[in-house]
């Protein structure tokens, strides 16, 4: 019995808290580039930030591929260039997701810049 339960509550506890939410990137970002938070579109979707000439997705490493839709889908239905932020907390261990970012991105013009806590 204790052990499933141990199995269980292994599954649906985070296995690797983030030192800082999402958002805590996003407000420092965008403040400093004088964007919008949580920009919303007409269809409902938002846009993590926005600036004059970016509409930019913010995601933690792991999350790159993710990353690239968004921010292309975002840069078409705002009429800016496509951004992402890469949020590399785990040092090291994220450069991989950073070259593969970069390997996509430089082929559709998507912007990259990172952030670390």
């Amino acid at each position: 019995m204790t052990s499933w339960l141990l199995t269980i509550a292994l599954g649906v506890l985070p296995l690797a808290p983030h030192l800082h939410p999402e958002t805590y990137y996003q407000q420092q970002w965008c403040r400093e580039r004088h964007g919008v938070l949580e920009y919303r579109l007409d269809d409902g979707a938002r846009v993590d930030c926005v600036t004059e000439t970016h509409a930019v997705e913010f995601d933690f490493a792991p999350k790159w591929a993710e990353s690239i839709g968004q921010a292309l889908y975002y840069g078409t239905r705002t009429g800016r260039k496509a951004g992402v932020v890469l949020i590399m907390e785990a040092g090291e261990s994220d450069r991989k997701y950073l070259s593969r970012l970069r390997a996509v991105a430089g082929e559709h013009g998507i912007e990259i810049w990172t952030m670390t806590p």
